[in-house]
């Protein structure tokens, strides 16, 4: 162990210091830190152990009052080890949070959505008037889907810009953060890709694991151009197994759950409302339609 007097002499010329040994020696047993340190293990301390433990608890008090850049993200931390107090590292909460967030990030897939999404927080979502009904639902379904994961989603519908697919991406996080994987997929765009996937013949496989998904969300559904194949065998084949398997999954739509009935009614080719309203039932046995106001932010 380094000798006490080489820590303080190290300690004075670093710090430039113009106090003595026993000043410095008095000013960091004193440190608060230390000081609960002591008090949270007065059964297990005597004078000996501190005595012997002294160049550690200098080192402590030195890295607490000018951090080293190397360490960023840890905070030094006192411990009895043995018969001398020691030092490890403990990941500071500010790190902790970051690395949460992360691991949230990694669990969202986004399909033909901007990457920005991954990082939108419900905590920034403006709390508007006309948004106060879709926030409380949002609220009410995370608290609900921390014990149950097998519940009906959300339908948000509203104007062009109103922030649907901005609260739904907070969605997406605050349930990763719970640790569950999430599938936010662009509509019209996804509809729009699929023949890529003739070409290697993982369509059945993309469609199946997206319908798998532990949760998934729709944004923008009711802009695509439908053929009777992509409603019936994509959306519908999708729809059918989270059903089956009540598999929590969110919307977003410019037009409401009636609107939406009558754009799955029309396809390239012929007018079917029979296939709509069998498709509108998965839809609404998977969600609840919430209006979200207000102005479009996008202007």
């Amino acid at each position: 162990m380094e000798d006490i007097s080489e820590v303080i002499t190290r300690i004075i010329k670093k710090r430039k210091l113009g106090e003595d040994s026993k000043k410095i020696a008095k000013t960091a047993i004193k440190h608060p830190k230390v000081q609960a340190f002591l008090a949270q293990n007065k059964e297990r301390l005597n004078k000996e152990i501190v005595q012997a433990s002294l160049p550690t608890i200098f080192n402590y008090v030195e890295q607490i009052e000018s951090p080293n850049p190397v360490m960023e993200g840890y905070t030094p931390k006192l411990f009895l080890n043995g018969k001398v107090i020691d030092i490890t590292y403990v990941p500071t909460e500010a790190k902790l949070n970051s690395e949460a967030k992360k691991r949230a990030e990694n669990r969202i897939e986004l399909i033909d959505l901007p990457a920005k999404l991954r990082h939108v927080e419900l905590a920034n979502v403006d709390a508007t008037p006309e948004r106060e009904n879709a926030l409380n639902e949002v609220a009410m379904f995370l608290a609900e889907f921390k014990k149950n994961k097998n519940i009906k989603g959300l339908y948000l519908t509203g104007d062009f810009g109103v922030g649907k697919t901005y609260i739904l991406a907070g969605v997406a996080n605050a349930i990763a953060r719970q640790g569950s994987r999430v599938v936010f997929l662009h509509v019209p765009s996804f509809i729009a890709s699929l023949g890529s996937h003739f070409q290697d013949n993982s369509l059945n496989d993309e469609i199946d694991r997206i319908a798998s998904a532990p949760v998934l969300i729709f944004d923008d559904i009711g802009a695509e151009t439908l053929s009777e194949w992509s409603r019936d065998d994509v959306l519908g084949v999708i729809l059918q197994k989270r059903m089956d398997n009540v598999l929590p999954t969110f919307f977003s739509s410019n037009i409401t759950m009636d609107g939406l009935n009558e754009h799955f009614a029309e396809t390239r080719n012929s007018v079917d409302e029979v296939k709509a309203r069998r498709l509108m039932e998965r839809v609404r046995f998977l969600s609840k339609e919430v209006f979200v106001g207000g102005k479009n932010r996008r202007n």
